[in-house]
């Protein structure tokens, strides 16, 4: 049956539903299982390794409670190495013949368009705990973190603020694929909406792995010698950054000369690095491990005790994943099957205390309302918050590109829509 297909059935099928749960019979297993799809070698394992680490220690934790539903919790951990299309031959194997209820898993955005068709083939879920660039709506995908709307465009207009410094040029600096390019199109069309020229926007692309960053970061400080306030927005993912960073140390950049923000590097892939020249320059994200709440400081000592590391450090992904973990949990329990379709209904609507200390709810359109914090790079490798915005509604269509006006998503019932443009459907 074709996704399309199964979207009608389904809704052809919403008002027996609505009068009460029709499950499909759930198989009896003695566990449940769930996949973790987490590169654990290659370029992306600087930043994917520890949310594999985080998953266990939730199904650790669990499974000493009692586990779920009366039985335990049993993750499969593969390694797709940073290969992209590995990543759905995995995929497909986790759902196909290890029958996992739920896949938690994936980086970077190619990882999860590459898996995005096996999960809608196959029906299975995925719950993907990074920002991204939006310009997506699955009915397979629950989403754990920003799109553009509600991280880089508050971002940008910190930068173009009096707090943020009134930048006036920017240089997009980003690995070359999806989400950089979908990201920076989108802050592009922000960034004219708001009088900014071509001629004051710089945008670069390196591959995946990238380390020879003495002629980029030469070019970015010619293009910042204008004399006009510049910054650099960096989408570089992966261990590309560990010499990107070090590259700005050597050439003596300063963040009150030229600030970098990164949306795609935190406390983890800081902690390889000498953070004492890059004092200063920035990242944006939904967390940071110094916020100061006491569900925080038990995230951070339980995070320790369980990897026996008392200088272990937490981040946003892990925040992300933490909560779409424990969404899962409870949609689990209020169905009282891990029956795909049951789960995902219930899934709508699930609330979590993030270690931020701010509820989080999961909307009709599978994304979540998140704050953006801007912190500054200290010398330990930590970040100090220098602004935070209330809780911002994601929009995964971002109504800055023309071709989004009157595009919405809303999985809830009656109506299944990822990406429609029709008035009967709510908007966000």
């Amino acid at each position: 049956m074709s996704y399309i297909t199964a979207l009608r059935a389904l809704a052809a099928s919403a008002v027996i539903l609505a009068s009460g749960p029709i499950l499909r019979p759930a198989v009896a297993e003695d566990t449940i299982k769930i996949g973790i799809l987490h590169s654990l070698s290659g370029t992306m394992a600087i930043s994917e390794t520890i949310l594999k680490d985080l998953m266990l220690k939730q199904v650790a934790d669990i499974n000493a409670s009692g586990g779920l539903l009366g039985k335990k919790i049993e993750p499969v951990v593969v390694d797709p190495a940073s290969n992209w299309p590995l990543f759905a031959e995995k995929a497909r194997e986790l759902i196909t013949k290890d029958k996992v209820s739920a896949v938690f898993g994936c980086w970077t955005s190619v990882s999860r368009k590459t898996v995005l068709p096996v999960f809608e083939e196959l029906n299975g879920l995925l719950f993907y705990p990074l920002e991204y660039e939006g310009e997506e709506d699955s009915y397979n995908i629950f989403y754990g973190s920003s799109v553009p709307d509600n991280k880089a465009i508050p971002a940008v207009e910190y930068l173009m603020s009096k707090d943020g410094g009134e930048v006036k040029r920017f240089v997009l600096e980003g690995t070359d694929y999806v989400y950089p390019r979908t990201s920076n199109k989108i802050i592009r069309a922000y960034l004219k909406s708001k009088g900014v020229a071509d001629a004051d926007i710089m945008e670069n692309y390196t591959p995946f792995g990238f380390a020879d960053w003495q002629t980029e970061v030469a070019a970015i400080k010619k293009f910042g010698s204008s004399g006009q306030k510049t910054a650099v927005i960096s989408t570089i993912n992966g261990d590309a950054n560990i010499p990107f960073y070090k590259e700005l140390g050597n050439q003596g950049f300063k963040a009150t000369d030229i600030p970098v923000i990164a949306f795609s590097v935190g406390e983890e892939e800081l902690a390889g690095i000498d953070t004492k020249p890059l004092v200063g320059h920035l990242a944006a994200w939904s967390y940071f491990q110094s916020v100061n709440t006491p569900e925080n400081k038990e995230f951070i000592a339980k995070w320790r005790d369980y990897t026996k590391d008392p200088k272990r450090v937490t981040n946003d992904p892990m925040e992300s994943a933490y909560i779409l973990f424990h969404m899962w949990v409870q949609a689990v329990q209020q169905a009282g099957t891990t029956d795909v379709d049951a789960v995902r209904q219930a899934m709508i609507g699930q609330k979590v205390k993030s270690p931020s200390g701010f509820e989080v709810v999961m909307g009709a359109n599978h994304h979540m309302a998140k704050p953006v914090m801007i912190g500054e790079i200290q010398a330990n490798g930590q970040f100090n918050i220098v602004f935070q915005s209330k809780a911002l509604p994601p929009r995964p269509w971002s109504p800055y590109v023309d071709a989004n006006k009157g595009k919405t998503a809303d999985w809830s019932y009656p109506w299944v829509c990822g990406g429609c443009n029709s008035p009967k459907y709510k908007t966000f």
